[in-house]
Order: C-alpha cells, then structure tokens, then sequence
C-alpha cells in the first residue's frame, strides 16, 4: 500500500512538473525580419477576451498575461519574397524549417565573442505564431508537420482574410492585397479569400495583388534597396528604376508618383541636359508611392469595376508605413489631370487597412487556451523572472564560401544562389544587439511598437545605444 501510495505520488509529481515546464515554455513569434514584432505587438497588447471564461469580451486584463516570448527574424535569408521570382522556393523552405527547428527544439543560440562562438542553451516554444506572410503562404502545412500535433501553429493569411471578409459583408468593393512579390506569386491571399468567402455569404469577389518589390527590404535598410549614406546612383542597387525590366518607373507618372526628394530619399543620374537618365528609390516612403500608383495603373488599364476599399498589409513590414499608405491613397483619390480625376472610378474615398496582426493575435490566442486545455489548467503561469529572448539569424561567417555586400549581410547573388539538399549552416542564430539592428530601427520600434520596446529595454538591449 506504502509503495502504491508512493507510485500514485510519484506519478503525480511527474504530470504538475510536466504541467509547470509547458506552461513556463515561451510563445515562439517567427517572422523574415523585424516586421513580425507588429504581430509581437498586438498580442502583448491584446485585450479581446475574458481569462477566466474565454468569452470574446475585454476584461481589462492583457491576454496574454503571464507569458513570454521567444523572437526570430531570419534576417540573413530575407526578404522571403524574392525567392519565388529566383525559382528558389525549395531553399526558402528548408530554410524556414531550420528556423523552426530553432524555436520548437530544446537547444543553443550562438553568441560571437572574440570571433569564435560560444553557446547558451535556449527551451522549446510551446506554441508557434507564424508572423511572415510568405512563410505561412508557401510553408505552413510542412511547418504544422515539422512541429508535430501537440505544438500549435498559427499563420497570418487566415486572419487577415477573415478581416477584409467582414469589412466586405458591411462594403463591397474591391480587394486589395499589398504583400511582398512571393506571397503575391502563392496566390495565397486570393486563394484563402474565395476559400472563407462561402462561409460568410460573399461571392465573385473582386481582387487585385501588388507586389511591393523593395519596399520590406527598404523598412529594413536591405543595402540591395536602400542605402542611407548614398547620394547618387549605385551599381548595386536592385529595386526599382527607370531601366529595371520588371518595375520600371514611368517618367510620364512622374508628377503621379509625387516622390519625396528629401536629402537623398530619390537618386538621379543627369545628363549634360540636366535630364534624369537613371531613379533610384532610397526612402520607403518612395517604395509606398511607386507601388500604390503601380496597383492603381493596373486596375485602370484592367478596367475594374469595383473600386478599391480594402486594402490587405499581407507583409508584416508594411504596418510601419500604415499612415503613409493611408496619406498617399488619399492624395490619389484626389489627384486630378485636366480637370478630371484619374482614379476615382477605381479608388474609393475610404479605404479599409487590414492588419492582420490584431487578427492573428485573436487566433493564437485560442489557441493558447486550448492548449492550456489539452494541460487541464486554465490560468496562465505568471512569469516571474522568465526573460523573453530576440533572436536574430545573421550569416555564418565559419563557411569560408560566404559573400558579404559592404553592410555585413549575404550579397544579392550569394544568398538567391544557394541551393537546397547542401546541408549547410548559412547562418548562426544570436541575440539582438546595436550592431546586427540600426538604432534608427530600434527608434522605430519606440514610436511605433511600445510594448516590444519595453520588452527589449527589460533585456538591456538599448542601454548600448544610449
């Protein structure tokens, strides 16, 4: 009876202390860059639900109180979206998968100290939020079977669609999908819309996608896209320009566009005329404008016939320009010519931004509860002195084949020549520091993003840049 009674206890300690290490497991939030901390954003920021019944009503208690989070950006290998146009989307998801073998498994991030690396052990995310559009859009299903059942796995596609179907239910109109150019290329987006359209009674939607070649990396200083020291053209510049053979810039839209000329947000090459015979865009304002003009030329020349009123930010970068975007639609929608207003039949005066960050914190937060559930414990475990941790990917440089452009990243030509099945490790995963991420960035972080500000200045990240 001693011994069963001992087996019973012993068994029972075992469950609480399973219990314990799931609930003090982190949230993995995975994202290309540092976009996916829009995501981190609204879900330390969320209060959409009860705690205790779950009800769909604010209770004035952040919802996911108590839990920390585990933060990737697989900086080194982004943007995600140019891996479709280079026929590469096999080596993007390999490369995905590492990542999520990072976040899911018990095992070590490398931190550089007199150049050669030492360890430090990392835990296993108990759940996985998908930040990156083009990663949910060509990987997730092979994500959710890397991970296994007992790991959740959310993506950002679903809850943005579900957004844009319930403003289309009170407006109908055009669709807009403004996303990086591989997300654009899945057809995920259009597919997920009509696929959810059936349950909320919509049919023969009207959907135009713009691919926002450049703008992502620009928000992230990608040297291929922008450059902030510059002040004339370059030869390794790779967006957009009057002589690129896939987005070209029309000189005829020039006054269209309405390019900030700001310090050297827009680079010129002149002839002995003065004549601009070569642009390059340096602002990600300029990326914004060019791309919105690029959508709304499409419709017109199309001929749609439902104006534009929702416009999806399928690229977790995009949030950071919400205003600019909403600015510079505003400023079309009144752009005139002659008397005549160029956009208006396919423009409408108001258009609904999705973000759909607010909607994915809502899925991973049932999610959550379901998975505290499965371990027959509702209350969240109150975080103690369990730090949060921001990761990001940056190039192996032990791999003596690694090409790196002047800012320390891969070069264009090495990081969309790799190929998959090599078996290599392009890149080491560390922490966050001044010295992988701009302290202009981390300013954007502070206007735009507070909550995960704070949770990095917990770390004492940002004492290195004061």
């Amino acid at each position: 009876m001693v011994k069963s009674n001992y087996l019973l206890c012993f068994i029972a300690t075992l469950c609480i202390a399973g219990l314990s290490y799931g609930q003090q497991r982190p949230i993995g939030v995975f994202d290309s860059g540092t976009g996916g901390l829009t995501v981190l954003e609204a879900m330390l920021s969320l209060d959409a639900f009860n705690n205790k019944t779950g009800e769909q009503k604010p209770d004035g208690v952040p919802d996911f109180s108590g839990e920390y989070f585990h933060y990737l950006a697989d900086q080194a290998n982004m943007p995600y979206g140019n891996y479709a146009s280079e026929g590469k989307t096999a080596f993007l998801k390999e490369q995905i998968l590492r990542c999520m073998s990072f976040l899911y498994s018990d095992t070590t991030y490398a931190i550089r100290k007199n150049e050669a690396y030492s360890f430090s052990p990392k835990q296993t995310a108990k759940m996985i939020v998908v930040a990156c559009n083009t990663a949910t859009a060509y990987a997730l299903p092979e994500i959710k079977m890397s991970v296994g059942e007992s790991v959740p796995v959310v993506g950002v596609i679903d809850a943005g669609c579900k957004a844009a179907l319930t403003y289309q239910q009170k407006e109908r109109g055009t669709i807009g999908v403004f996303a990086t150019v591989g997300t654009v290329a899945s057809d995920g987006y259009p597919k997920t819309l009509r696929r959810l359209s059936a349950f909320v009674g919509l049919s023969n939607l009207s959907i135009v996608s713009q691919g926002g070649y450049g703008l992502a990396e620009s928000i992230d200083r990608d040297w291929s896209f922008l450059a902030d020291q510059v002040s004339k053209i370059r030869a390794d510049y790779k967006g957009p320009s009057l002589t690129h053979s896939q987005y070209r810039i029309d000189t005829s839209l020039a006054a269209v566009y309405g390019f900030s000329r700001n310090g050297n947000s827009l680079l010129c090459e002149y002839d002995e005329k003065g004549n601009c015979t070569e642009m390059q865009l340096n602002d990600p304002v300029n990326y914004v404008r060019y791309h919105l003009v690029s959508l709304l030329e499409k419709m017109k020349r199309e001929q749609y016939q439902a104006p534009l009123n929702t416009l999806i930010l399928g690229c977790t970068h995009y949030p950071y320009m919400r205003d600019t975007i909403a600015q510079v639609l505003l400023e079309l929608y009144n752009y005139q010519e002659g008397g005549a207003y160029r956009y208006r039949k396919v423009l409408a005066k108001t258009v609904c931004l999705i973000d759909p960050a607010v909607e994915t914190a809502k899925e991973a937060y049932l999610a959550l509860r379901h998975l505290r559930k499965l371990q027959h414990n509702e209350a969240s475990f109150q975080n103690g002195t369990r730090p949060d941790a921001f990761f990001i990917a940056v190039p192996n440089l032990d791999l003596p084949e690694v090409k790196l452009q002047s800012d320390g990243w891969f070069t264009y030509n090495y990081k969309y020549g790799r190929t998959e099945g090599e078996n290599k490790q392009y890149v080491r995963f560390v922490p966050f520091d001044t010295q992988n991420i701009a302290p202009a960035t981390y300013d954007r972080f502070k206007r735009a993003l507070p909550f995960s500000y704070d949770r990095l200045n917990r770390l004492g990240i940002l004492s290195q840049i004061r």
